[in-house]
């Protein structure tokens, strides 16, 4: 048996090609059994696909977002540059829907003192389980490895991935 110089995977005797990497199996590129085998490349041991990568970038909201766009191999790969950017964008827009529920339920709570409460109470808990829902729906598509756009900012997202 013999091992791939590239990538040090086992190749079978008469194999054209490596399995493991596709390098050609020629004479001079495979390593005879008794000789230590290269490491594997550092881009290839990075031990996460890239469905897993679009699903992290939602985990923590805008910070993972921008913790993908940041870091290699990462930010070169356009499926998870455009979940990064849709990520930092959706979470974005939710924190503008919360600063202007909370001002507004401010203002109707000063106007009605107080009883806008039994208004804004049951939207307060709608908004919140809506943003739940559809956080997790993209962290699902992601891993799915479906490239789901939100409206309003997945065609921004997928602009700025370059898709």
């Amino acid at each position: 048996m013999a091992f791939c110089a590239k990538c040090g995977a086992q190749v079978n005797q008469g194999a054209a090609f490596c399995p493991a990497c596709g390098a050609a199996a020629s004479g001079t590129g495979m390593a005879s059994p008794g000789a230590a085998a290269a490491p594997a490349p550092a881009a290839a041991s990075t031990g996460m696909t890239n469905n897993v990568a679009g699903m992290l970038c939602y985990l923590v909201g805008w910070i993972t977002g921008l913790i993908f766009l940041l870091f290699e191999p990462y930010k070169n790969d356009k499926t998870v540059r455009f979940h990064a950017f849709q990520s930092i964008f959706f979470n974005v827009g939710i924190i503008a829907v919360w600063i202007a529920y909370g001002i507004l339920s401010g203002i109707l709570g000063a106007i009605s003192h107080g009883f806008s409460l039994v208004i804004t109470a049951p939207l307060f808990f709608l908004i919140w389980l809506g943003s739940i829902a559809c956080w997790i729906f993209l962290m699902v598509k992601a891993y799915n490895n479906q490239m789901f756009k939100v409206p309003f900012v997945g065609d921004l997202a997928a602009k700025q991935a370059g898709l």
